[in-house]
């Protein structure tokens, strides 16, 4: 077994894992939104002081997910 073909596999194994990087991001999303809609349905007044907030905290959360992304094509170099 050469060593190119063995950290070639490496590599493979290390850009699925980044995978997990999407994974948390959508569940972090999700998760934002799910305490959006339930601040808004306890509070129905309350709307304008959560939007913003949630959409800052969803646009962190996806940010994470584009680092992983970057950090696979960094992998795949």
């Amino acid at each position: 077994m050469e060593v190119s073909t063995v950290a070639d596999g490496l590599k493979f194994i290390g850009m699925g894992l980044c995978a997990l990087g999407f994974l948390g991001a959508a569940i972090g999303v999700g998760n934002i939104f799910s305490a959006l809609l339930q601040g808004i349905a306890r509070n129905p007044s309350a709307k304008s002081q959560l939007m913003v907030p949630a959409f800052i905290g969803a646009a962190f959360a996806e940010l994470m997910g584009l680092l992983a992304f970057v950090v696979v094509f960094i992998i795949k170099g």
